[in-house]
Formats: C-alpha cells, structure tokens, sequence
C-alpha cells in the first residue's frame, strides 16, 4: 500500500477513506512519529523489491563530460521527498505546487499551505489532516529553544560577520545536544537509527525561528526578541521573531515562501551536501550546517539578492513606470556588457517556474501596485523574447529567485544578505526529511569514484 502512496497522487476522496480509518480506530490521530513507525518497514521492502528487479538496469551512459561539467544531470542518488522535471517543474511526493496549495491544511482565514502539512507530505507521501498539522505545530512550538550557550554564542558575533556564517555556526553548535550523536556513542542498533535522527531533525527545524530571529535582532538592531507563541503556527512565530507578526499578509507570505523554497530534488548544493555528510553518520545539525555553508555560495542561495540589485538598478536609471521600450533596452544593454539577466533560466527546468507562478499569483492577490512588482511583471513580458532573440538561454523563461526579493521588500524586510537565511530556514524541510529516511532505509556511505586528468588521457589514449 505504501508504494502506491508514495508514487501515485491520492485523490480527496482516497484521502477522505484514509482520514476516517484513522479516525475510526482511535480517537486521537497519529503523530508523525507514529505514523512513519508504521510506513518504514514497508518502505524497506519496497526499496528491496525495486532493487531485485531493476538493480542491475543501465540509468544511463556517463561521459567524460560529466565529471568535468560538475556531475550536471547525472543519475546518482535517491531522493524521496521531491522530483524536479524539466517541463512541469517540482513535485512534492508527486503532487504540484498548485495541488499542494489546494490540499494542504492552512491556518484559519488563510489561503496559503502550512509549511507543517508539506512537511508531514515530505516524510509520508501522505496528506495530513488539520488536527495533525496543528499538533505538529505545537510540537515545533515546544522544542523550539535554544540552549543559552548558542544565544551568547550568536550574541558575540560581530554585526559584520555575514548572517549566514552565523546561521551555520549556531545550527552546528546544536550538535552539543543531538540524540543520534548519544544514542550512535552508546551502541544503537542500525535498524533504530532514525528515531533520534527524527528527533534531532524536529529540534533543528523547531529551534531555526529562535536562530533566524536572533540573528537578525543581533545584526540589524531590531531589538528583544518576542517569546514563541505556542498557539501559533510555524510560520507566523518566525514572522514575529522577525518583527513582522503583525502583519498577516507577511505571514502568510512565510507560509508559502517556505513550502515552495522547502525542497527542490537532491542534486542542488545544498540538498546534496546535506545528504552526503549525513551518509558518513553525522547528525542533522552537523549535515545541516554543511548544507547552509553551500546555500551560502552566490551560485545558489543569493540569486535573488543578485535580481533584486538588477531591478533597483533599472529603476535608478530608467526611473518608475518606464516604459516596455525602456525596460527592453536596459535588458539590452544589460546582455551587451557581457552580464546575464539575473533570475532567469535554470539548470533543469524548461519552462517558467511554478514556484515563480505561486509568487506571481501572490503579489498580484496582495500588491498589485508595489512599483517594483509592476517592473518585475514587464520584464516577465519582455526577457523572455529578448533571450531567445539573443540566443544567450535554453529556458529564457523566470525561476523562483525572479521574485522572492520583490514581495519581501514590499512587506519591510529589505536587508537582502538576510534573505538566504530566510532560504536556510526553508530548505531544512526537505533535507531533514531525506535524512530521517536515508538512516531509516540504512543508506551507505556515499563514495564515487575519482579520476585525474592524466588518468582520463591515459584511458583513452589510441582509441578512437
């Protein structure tokens, strides 16, 4: 039955018959805890059925070109929670981002998915129900401290000392705590790894708002810091640390800026690295401060600080509410001096980002008047032509980072070298989720295989 689930998009009506069994056989509904307890073992002879029939298959030729073109496109891991197609853009456990807006709980009077129900979604393949997302809120809520050493640790760091660096440096100084580190010392079992791996992966999504809000205060002297409201939602606990709590429209902007940026397949920097450290059976804090250190590199996770200069840059010289003519010569102008234009085309996708579109749809709901928005709609309109006419993209079309500066600017967060940890905050979502099933399907060490330039001339030397 799991195999179904995790591969094929259950319709309401199948949702409806699964909420009620649980409904009916017990008052009180699964934790998710609980809940993976029972998918596990059946995931484990999933993955042992897929291997006896197709372990032995070609997945493709590699080329030489793979190894010095950085493994782009190469077929080498296995990564549940979300796979990135070239035409139809990211699915989570199967399901778009559009059908994940319609099913996922969302608080009450909102309209935005709750970043917890993509979560349950990412570990289960399953939809959760309300009552589940809201006990997996207050969970978060309990667990979300943090020890007083990594607040003074936060405290001493310079304002200069760039957010990221800091994000890092807390995240893996909360291994001082971690389950699995204490459990691995005292000899658990392998078959047992994942539940303090599933521990400490709640702890470190749990404590990131305290984290995220701290440094922020620290850096751009945004004063105390409120308490978590434990009647509250994820999202909105890490608009208030941020000092925005107050308005819902951010809040529900949180809500989906975190569902959307929570996963994106495994091959990308940060994804990948976390995965890969944690193969060597370092815990989540330590896997996930190595990931945050690739977020933090310019060709991954500040991409939108790099539009959000590009736009403000246009405005200051072709002034607001410019014409179509004028924006399509800047961009002109911008391909002739030997620069990109920032935010568009992407490594896989083919086509205009859904994650985008979802953003897209937001600011058009939210501010349909913002100046800055009303540019990034004409250069939505008329980059695309100009790439293709310029043959400088595959995919001249918009990617998520086209937008996500634009709407954060307009609600007051406009510190842009705080925008990746808003990014770092999101992506623990789905390399947690990977990690919690690698130890539970007692994934190995991951090991490939090396080569020198010499070694490669030498392979083929005489051969045609």
């Amino acid at each position: 039955m799991y195999r179904s689930i995790l591969r094929q998009s259950p319709s309401p009506s199948r949702f409806a018959l699964l909420s009620s069994r649980f409904a009916s056989t017990s008052s009180k509904q699964p934790t998710l805890k609980e809940r993976l307890a029972v998918l596990i073992p059946q995931e484990i002879e999933n993955v042992k059925a897929t291997r006896a029939e197709h372990g032995k298959k070609s997945f493709g030729p590699v080329v030489v070109d793979h190894l010095y073109g950085g493994m782009r496109g190469l077929p080498a891991l296995i990564w549940d929670g979300s796979v990135l197609d070239a035409d139809e853009g990211i699915r989570f456990r199967g399901k778009t981002i559009p059908e994940c807006q319609k099913l996922l709980p969302k608080a009450p009077g909102g309209s935005e998915p709750l970043p917890e129900g993509l979560f349950w979604l990412l570990l289960t393949g399953e939809v959760p129900t309300p009552e589940q997302v809201t006990e997996l809120s207050k969970d978060w809520a309990a667990r979300a401290a943090i020890p007083e050493f990594v607040e003074e640790l936060l405290d001493r760091c310079p304002p200069t000392l760039h957010p990221m660096s800091q994000f890092s440096l807390a995240v893996t100084a909360l291994n001082h705590d971690s389950a699995f580190a204490k459990a691995y010392s005292q000899g658990i079992s392998k078959k047992d790894y994942w539940g303090p791996v599933f521990e400490d992966s709640m702890d470190l999504i749990a404590k990131l708002p305290n984290i995220a809000g701290r440094i922020y205060s620290n850096v751009f002297g945004k004063g105390k810091l409120p308490s978590i409201d434990k009647a509250k939602d994820y999202s909105h606990n890490l608009a208030t640390l941020l000092g925005f709590g107050d308005n819902e429209a951010f809040v529900e902007l949180m809500r989906l800026y975190i569902t959307i940026h929570s996963d994106h397949e495994g091959g990308n920097v940060s994804a990948h690295t976390g995965k890969l450290v944690g193969s060597a059976l370092s815990d989540p804090f330590l896997a996930f401060g190595a990931a945050l250190n690739g977020l933090a590199g310019p060709l991954h996770g500040l991409a939108n600080q790099e539009v959000l200069v590009w736009l403000r840059k246009m405005q200051s010289v072709i002034g607001e509410n410019a014409s179509d003519e004028a924006v399509r010569e800047y961009v002109w102008s911008t391909l002739k001096g030997g620069q990109v234009v920032p935010g568009y085309g992407h490594a896989v996708l083919r086509k205009t980002d859904p994650r985008y579109m979802a953003q897209r749809e937001f600011a058009l709901k939210h501010l349909p008047e913002d100046s800055l928005f009303k540019l990034v709609n004409q250069v939505y309109t008329i980059v695309p032509d100009v790439l293709l006419e310029a043959g400088k993209a595959k995919n001249p079309w918009p990617n998520v980072d086209a937008h996500s500066g634009v709407l954060l600017t307009h609600y007051g967060l406009t510190q842009m070298e705080f925008y990746t940890v808003l990014f770092g905050v999101s992506r623990a979502f789905g390399v947690a989720a990977q990690l919690i099933w690698d130890r539970a399907l007692g994934a190995p060490l991951e090991r490939p295989k090396s080569y020198s330039t010499a070694s490669i001339q030498k392979m083929f030397a005489n051969k045609n």
